[in-house]
């Protein structure tokens, strides 16, 4: 059974392109991405909630990194926190399984016995017989188990111990409170190398110990089983209190269906921040589903009686480029909680996140992406204590760690200096972070500190080999590394990150004029660009599987190639970046399981489809400059905030009409190929009118970005 067809019937759409008595949750197939490379969270979870409760299998591989993938058929539990989309694996915290025997670890399902839908997961196993439902509020994970008439005992494991496979636990507590209430917690070391996480659970029946393994397994009997059994399991970062608290809170009933009716119609109104019109029902569901996928993470990392909501799983390496500039348009109230929780991290670590899992750094990934993160936080205004940002931007880019000491002493990082490889991703990402740094300098009147930043953000130019016209590998003794092949790749073991000099040549998204002016002429840059979606070579045996998604050497399956269709506007060619636009959209996502060009990376994956399915996109990191491209819809509201709209109407739009011919902005005609982030929040009207041949919109040097 395809996924598509595992989608509930769409409703009959009216000509205005709003639907009969459908919801934008209708538009939505979890399903996507479950299959090949996706490693996309399935089950219950509500918008950007702690708890994120599903079924979690057996670790296979590293397509099991989400705990879930669709090519499996055994459970070893329904744990309350998963990940989406990363390429590590950890959580599957505090997991509940129904069990026959009171020995059993796991159960075999079957995909066809499964459903699932925004904020509903349900199963039904055969052994035992048992109808498992799951829904959830931010730190609350709600089960109902209809147990069969022929089950003479019913039990239910409750696993401490097996996460998902990729930590092990290094300390945790179980007890039975009373008859109706269990509670622990559970410290281990993993991806997050000292994560805690406390839980109390509360059982609509009593129930009885069967069998206690330690300090990490439960399983008790349900004394009265002639009637559906719920379970409310509440989370906490903190404390057993804590949890306790959010519980009380969050779900103090017991209304199971209204719990799931609640979590729909959070993710109703979080959909409905944009409102697109189309005719194509497989795009809409393409669509949604994609705007869901960016809302699983950041996840909530606070009790509810914290002073603001705190915030973990930071994937910013992934998420800078595309998922937090969608952010700050659709989500603009969780900002300022945003800003503040980076400068929270800052306090206790001493340096803005980089890779931030459950309240630990992980320092995955190179370069310091929380910094242009932030920097575009306070440059879009996102940010009370602008000193603050600017001292923590500031200090995090003048550590001596990862390579930094030697951007220092060299203004560039020698291959042959540095142990752990990737210089010139590693160079290429401080340079980006350091223009964001700058900008921000530059608007509090920094004047030394900008001049001093701006020409670090430069620095990418020592790694351009002007020979081949290629990003390379430079030694302190000024000579480029060699031999040198630019297809060719060593997964972590080579100059760049997860790609090869055909992916990270482009690498400048924060001076694109500059890169150009490297090679030449635009003209020259121009050729260098439109051969990178001809060439093909092999990239290797050890090449990185992320390397995925290409049209000749661009690899839309991975983050670093996102902006480069973009940069055609600054060239001012914008009709090439249309079509490649159109073909990256057609041919990248499906509605299926194997849905995605590459991992869902935390939302980065979807988020570019959402921005460029509604015709913008933000290329330089930071500072709000979002790029006309080629919408697929004929119109998209966009809910803004603050009451204000921002409607994009794409005129005589279609599969043939994909090029802009002319724009009008609030009724008056606009020629710039981008708009600027306070153009779009105010609220206004974009109309394109589109066509089948490129136009002439957009090409002059004083209409480019």
């Amino acid at each position: 059974m395809s996924a598509l067809l595992m989608l509930s019937a769409i409703p009959v759409m009216s000509a205005n392109g709003c639907s009969h008595g459908s919801k934008f949750t209708d538009y939505v197939n979890p399903w996507i991405g479950t299959g090949g490379h996706g490693h996309v969270f399935l089950g219950a979870n509500v918008p950007f909630g702690l708890v994120q409760l599903g079924p979690t299998e057996h670790t296979r591989g590293w397509d099991w990194c989400s705990g879930y993938h669709i090519s499996d058929s055994v459970l070893i539990g329904f744990g309350h926190m998963h990940l989406s989309g990363t390429g590590i694996g950890d959580l599957g915290d505090v997991a509940f399984l129904p069990v026959a025997h009171c020995c059993e670890t796991e159960a075999k399902f079957s995909h066809a016995n499964e459903t699932v839908r925004p904020g509903y997961y349900a199963i039904r196993l055969q052994e035992p017989n048992v109808f498992v439902e799951l829904t959830a509020t931010k730190r609350v994970g709600f089960h109902r188990y209809t147990f069969g008439a022929d089950v003479t005992r019913a039990m239910l494991r409750i696993d401490l111990n097996q996460g998902i496979g990729w930590d092990h636990v290094t300390e945790s507590k179980i007890n039975q409170e009373s008859p109706t209430t269990i509670s622990g917690y559970r410290r281990s070391e993993g991806w997050a190398r000292n994560q805690y996480v406390y839980f109390t659970a509360e059982f609509s029946t009593p129930v009885k110990i069967k069998k206690q393994q330690g300090d990490t397994i439960m399983v008790v009997t349900i004394e009265d089983a002639s009637q559906p059994v719920m379970v409310k399991c509440a989370l906490s970062p903190t404390s057993i209190e804590g949890a306790k608290a959010n519980l009380k809170a969050e779900l103090p009933g017991w209304n199971f269906k209204e719990t799931v009716a609640a979590a729909d119609q959070a993710w109703n109104d979080e959909l409905g921040k944009i409102d697109v019109m189309t005719e194509d029902d497989n795009v809409r569901t393409i669509f949604y589903t994609a705007m869901y996928h960016t809302m699983t993470a950041p996840s909530v990392f606070s009790d509810v009686d914290s002073p603001f909501t705190n915030y973990t799983t930071f994937s910013l390496w992934d998420t800078y480029r595309a998922a937090h500039p969608l952010m700050t348009l659709i989500h603009s109230e969780k900002q300022p909680d945003m800003a503040k929780t980076f400068l929270k991290i800052f306090d206790q670590q001493g340096k803005l996140p980089v890779w931030h899992l459950m309240g630990n750094e992980t320092d995955c990934m190179v370069g310091n992406p929380g910094v242009p993160v932030l920097a575009d936080m306070v440059l879009k205004g996102f940010v009370d204590d602008k000193e603050k940002a600017f001292n923590a931007m500031k200090t995090s880019a003048m550590l001596d760690e990862r390579g930094m000491n030697l951007l220092k002493q060299y203004d560039y990082l020698p291959y042959d200096k540095d142990s752990t490889f990737e210089t010139v991703a590693k160079g290429l990402e401080y340079a980006l972070a350091d223009d964001g740094i700058a900008r921000v300098a530059k608007l509090l009147g920094k004047s030394s500190d900008y001049k001093y930043f701006f020409n670090r953000s430069r620095a990418y130019k020592h790694y351009f080999d002007k020979k081949t016209g290629f990003m390379r590998g430079l030694g302190s003794d000024g000579k480029f590394r060699e031999p040198f092949n630019p297809f060719n790749t060593i997964h972590r073991q080579d100059d760049y990150t997860e790609g090869n000099a055909w992916q990270y040549t482009w690498l400048v998204p924060h001076d694109v004029h500059g890169l150009a002016s490297l090679f030449g002429s635009e003209q020259r840059f121009i050729e260098k660009l439109d051969s990178l979606f001809i060439v093909s070579g092999d990239m290797g045996a050890e090449a990185s599987p992320d390397i995925s998604g290409l049209i000749g050497s661009y690899a839309h399956g991975n983050e670093p190639s996102h902006h480069i269709i973009y940069m055609y506007n600054y060239m001012g060619q914008p009709w090439k970046a249309a079509k490649l636009l159109r073909q990256t959209m057609k041919e990248m996502y499906f509605n299926d399981y194997d849905g995605l060009s590459g991992n869902e990376d935390v939302g980065q994956m979807s988020a570019w489809y959402v921005l460029s399915s509604v015709g913008l996109y933000q290329v330089e990191p930071a500072g709000g400059k979002y790029i006309i491209g080629s919408p697929l819809f004929d119109e998209a509201q966009i809910n803004v905030g603050n009451d204000r709209t921002f409607t994009i109407r794409a005129k005589n739009n279609s599969q043939e009409n994909i090029y802009v011919q002319s724009v009008k902005l609030n009724g008056k005609p606009y020629t710039k190929s981008y708009l600027m982030y306070q153009d779009i929040v105010k609220g206004g009207t974009l109309d394109l009118e589109m066509g089948s041949e490129p136009s002439a919109w957009g090409t002059q040097a004083k209409n480019r970005p």
